[in-house]
């Protein structure tokens, strides 16, 4: 396994900027997709975070993805829209997408934008945030390359599709559920592969579709859906709102992060609801806060704390924000590439 460097958030921060920026990224595009990688490393999402980076700026030096293209809203009416995002970066498709959301809610008290030709957009409660910053509940799904198979049959097909909610509350920790649709990340089973190490039973199983403890079969196999038919269902259903309700394409056709064959087809959807046109909003944010207190004031079932979707997180962003990022030192030679390669100084 590789050792870790813990770096200060703010120096990665402006490292990350000034790579985007030197690629040929403007200053407030490179900002949003610097902002989307630290947020994913603050929580400790570090599979989201810079490590993506090099794998993005090769997608665009091979030509799979457009550094900085013009996004267009192809529809564009009172309460959805549909925007374009010419193959760019799914942090900034997603960020403006969300954007338009929040403001049509304000007028509509919800709304809905959908994301075509598009590509990974780091971690999906980034832009449920977006919409909770402006007291607003947001909801956030896309698609992802096959990676889980139709339920009962044995061929990957559908991703690990995550779904985000954000919910805003008064003085509690905003609700923050941010979940894919297999039982755990695919990459805690290549942390286990690198470790030589077994994974348990029920998290994948091998290219024949029989369940396995060996990462590597389950790297050439496919991974189990949470919650079996649920997850497998819920997976293909955000696969058919993502890929084929956008138009980026249908079920099985987008590419993995690291495919520089082309274009990745990925699409996204965005739901703001605006919460003072439904109800009171203080009353709304106060009754969650009550919510969660009862809830944290439960008894554990075996003693450990009780923690609120997204709480473990908000509270590991917190201490990095103060120690540092620990970052894996393969990424920080990646990295160091990339200071070579756009001539700034390394980390």
């Amino acid at each position: 396994m590789s050792e870790k460097i813990v770096v200060a958030a703010e120096r990665l921060e402006k490292f990350c900027n000034a790579i985007l920026q030197k690629a040929g990224l403007s200053g407030q595009n490179a900002e949003i997709v610097t902002e989307s990688l630290l947020y994913a490393d603050l929580r400790g999402v570090s599979s989201h975070g810079v490590a993506r980076l090099t794998t993005y700026l090769d997608r665009v030096k091979a030509g799979a993805m457009v550094l900085d293209p013009t996004m267009e809203l192809e529809k564009d009416l009172l309460a959805s829209a549909l925007l374009n995002a010419q193959n760019g970066f799914g942090q900034i498709a997603g960020t403006k997408a969300m954007t338009y959301a929040i403001e049509k809610a304000k007028t509509t008290g919800s709304s809905v934008v959908a994301v075509k030709n598009s590509n990974h957009f780091g971690v999906a409660a980034f832009y449920a945030m977006q919409a909770v910053k402006k007291n607003m509940i947001g909801l956030v799904i896309t698609n992802s390359s096959p990676a889980m198979a139709a339920y009962n049959t044995k061929k990957p097909l559908v991703g690990t599709n995550p779904l985000a909610i954000g919910i805003p509350t008064a003085k509690e920790r905003p609700i923050i559920l941010d979940m894919s649709t297999s039982v755990v990340a695919r990459g805690k089973i290549r942390r286990a592969s690198l470790a030589g190490e077994k994974i348990p039973f029920g998290w994948a199983r091998d290219m024949d579709g029989n369940p396995t403890d060996d990462p590597k079969a389950a790297l050439k196999g496919f991974m189990e859906p949470v919650g079996g038919p649920k997850g497998a269902g819920l997976s293909l259903v955000i696969d058919l709102l993502c890929g084929v309700l956008t138009g980026s394409g249908i079920t099985g056709e987008v590419k993995n992060i690291t495919d520089i064959s082309g274009p990745s087809k990925t699409g996204h959807l965005f739901i703001a609801i605006n919460i003072e046109k439904f109800i009171n909003l203080d009353f709304f944010k106060t009754n969650v806060d009550t919510v969660i207190r009862g809830i944290k004031d439960s008894p554990s079932v075996d003693g450990s704390p009780v923690y609120l979707p997204g709480e473990i997180e908000f509270n590991l962003a917190d201490k990095r924000q103060v120690e540092g990022i620990p970052v894996p030192e393969d990424v920080i030679k990646e990295l160091a590439g990339l200071a070579e390669r756009f001539a700034i100084p390394k980390l």
